[in-house]
């Protein structure tokens, strides 16, 4: 017999926070094994686009941070071919060189403490928002984790290589967790390596919904409240580990060479 029908909202969105807090915990995996598998889960969603994009995620020590190596593919990455760089990208661990384009991702570090993993790719979908000139559209129940929560870069201000390109950047986003790049692509901005994750895939599944919508007809909005209350109840840690979770165990199947044998997801 049910002894819950009655129950108001708030009440069942408590139960159901309480008990995510119990089912759902940390993967035990590593920041190199969790970047490494992300690598191969954005692969698989279509973020590939040849050498372009960086993923970054802080270092054991302030002011360092983890990013492939130059020259290898997302489908290449492993938990030991990574680099551990400083700020001037100088490598402190590993063989190779980072991206250059990696500057930028200092200039969000320093200015958001908040921040532990950066996502930055080039998805066909996103790009080719990107090329109209128009903010991403949040329009759908499975994309408000983005909703007033992606910045918008109208002018694209060239290759990334330089400090110009990081304040700029790092300026338009703001305190968002995601921005669009105009004429270029995509930038998530996560607490750890599971929100990024997360939002990096959702944000091009949005993109490629709205140029969908858009070539079938006007867009209509999300009553402001609902979308606010469903971007919450899509972001919490909880929500992001068990999403993380489900994407690593999925990509362990299809690329069980990135980490290191026997390595399991919980």
């Amino acid at each position: 017999m049910a002894n819950s029908l009655d129950d108001p909202k708030h009440v069942l969105v408590d139960r159901a926070e309480r008990r995510m807090a119990e089912q759902f915990g940390d993967s035990g995996l590593s920041v190199r094994q969790k970047l490494a598998l992300t690598c191969r889960i954005l692969f698989d969603a279509g973020h590939d686009a040849g050498l372009a994009g960086q993923i970054t995620a802080r270092g054991p020590v302030p002011g360092t941070y983890y990013t492939q190596r130059l020259g290898l593919g997302f489908d290449e990455i492993t938990e030991d071919n990574l680099l551990l760089v400083n700020e001037d990208l100088d490598v402190l661990e590993g063989a190779g060189m980072p991206n250059p384009a990696n500057r930028f991702h200092t200039w969000i570090y320093r200015a958001r403490e908040d921040v532990g993993c950066i996502i930055h790719t080039h998805p066909l979908h996103a790009a080719a928002l990107s090329m109209l000139e128009v903010p991403l559209v949040v329009s759908q129940m499975d994309a408000t984790p983005l909703y007033d929560d992606c910045a918008f870069l109208p002018t694209w201000p060239g290759i990334p290589v330089g400090n110009e390109e990081g304040e700029i950047i790092s300026a338009a986003l703001g305190d968002k967790r995601a921005i669009l790049l105009a004429h270029h692509g995509q930038l998530v901005a996560g607490a750890g390596v599971e929100e990024a994750c997360n939002l990096a895939v959702l944000i091009e599944r949005a993109a490629r919904l709205q140029l969908l919508a858009m070539s079938a007809g006007t867009i209509r909005p999300l009553p402001d409240a609902l979308a606010r209350e469903a971007h919450d109840w899509t972001s919490t840690p909880k929500r992001h580990q068990a999403t993380f979770a489900y994407y690593a165990r999925r990509a362990l199947r299809r690329h069980p060479d990135c980490v290191a044998a026997g390595t399991e997801v919980g």
